[in-house]
């Protein structure tokens, strides 16, 4: 019931640290980000190492999640085996990123315009679920004594909601004037898909019962069918593009993050190798993307998530760290800086950690 506060929560504890990739993309403009930073702020191979991996290992787990997510709304249109499903998914979204990396974000570029044109959508058919906020309010918002664990544990997982824009620093370097464009990018994709998760989830928990919301494959699908039964199948193939362009993303991202640590000798130079035909780390590609179909046929879809959340949540935490440190050790840089940002370092490292101490509380 408390899934708009967990949501606020989550976007909290992302926006904080989002200010501090912000920072560290216009110091630091280079592929493989977050293992760059915490390079920089703490100078220790064995840790960036590990944390060039987690990063990889998030983008994996992520697709694999996402595609998970796919097979709820799939079934609106067609009932296929699922591995079957995930094998053709995984197999189509790793083809494309072999196929070039501009291609690729156009393709990218063009599903996420329709999936936020969805999403207002969503909010413009079933907006009328908000009259009911004002006699609600208390319910949805001020959680009773003993409450407060649930709603913590429900922003660990709404958090996942919220990962991608650490994606976008790992192509970096495929950005004009990065260190005005990608802080930009950030803010914004971060700031639009706040304010639209939020009137979702909103809608959500006010439009359906909550015994059928949390077992719901396709919750938005759910939501819209009862009262707009058309407008409820061209919903769900909007949600499929949208989960198809978070496979795609990610498989990116995590064959990019691979194949920076290649180049900087932190993993085997096996993924660096790069085709000369469309000039993408086609070695770091394909394991992703095999990778992506083990994780994705293995564990279910809410072990997915929260694991995705678990990692990238270690991830900001040092991430949030290595800033504190940069902002000590590089203090003439950041004054030469055409742009100087806000940033919460240890705040935010702070505000990762009690979501992970509070999710291992909720599990106990």
């Amino acid at each position: 019931m408390y899934a708009p506060l967990s949501f606020l929560l989550a976007a909290v504890v992302a926006g904080i640290t989002a200010l501090s990739y912000c920072q560290l993309v216009v110091l630091f403009p280079r592929s493989s980000g977050e293992a760059y930073y915490v390079e920089a702020g703490f100078n220790h191979i064995l840790l960036t190492k590990v944390v060039g991996y987690l990063v990889v290992f998030t983008g994996i787990v992520s697709a694999a999640t996402l595609a998970n997510g796919f097979l709820g709304y799939l079934s609106a249109f067609i009932n296929i085996p699922r591995v079957a499903a995930l094998l053709l998914l995984i197999g189509l979204m790793g083809t494309i990123a072999l196929w070039g990396i501009a291609e690729s974000l156009w393709i990218a570029a063009l599903i996420t315009f329709l999936e936020v044109a969805g999403l207002i959508w969503v909010i413009f058919l079933a907006g009328d679920n908000l009259l009911q906020i004002p006699e609600q309010f208390d319910v949805l918002l001020i959680p009773e004594n003993g409450q407060w664990i649930g709603v913590m544990a429900g922003a660990f997982l709404a958090f996942y909601a919220f990962i991608g824009f650490e994606d976008m620093v790992n192509i970096v370097e495929e950005v004009k004037q990065p260190e005005i464009n990608m802080p930009v990018g950030i803010v914004l994709a971060l700031v639009i898909s706040t304010l639209l998760y939020f009137l979702i989830a909103l809608i959500a928990v006010l439009g359906l019962p909550l015994s059928e919301l949390s077992q719901s494959d396709a919750p938005i699908y759910d939501l819209i069918r009862g009262q707009h039964p058309q407008a409820s199948v061209w919903i769900a193939l909007i949600s499929l593009l949208a989960i198809v362009n978070g496979v795609l993303t990610q498989i990116i991202m995590g064959s990019r993050v691979l194949y920076g640590l290649s180049v900087k000798g932190r993993a085997p130079s096996v993924f660096s190798a790069v085709s000369e035909a469309t000039r993408t780390p086609w070695v770091a590609t394909i394991c992703v993307s095999g990778l992506t179909v083990l994780f994705a046929i293995w564990l279910p879809l809410e072990q997915l998530a929260k694991t995705t959340s678990f990692i990238i949540l270690c991830v900001f935490t040092l991430v949030n760290l290595a800033l504190w440190k940069v902002k000590k050790t590089h203090k003439s840089e950041i004054n030469a800086l055409p742009i100087r940002l806000p940033s919460l370092p240890l705040g935010g490292a702070l505000l990762c950690i009690g979501l992970i101490m509070f999710q291992l509380i909720s599990l106990v």
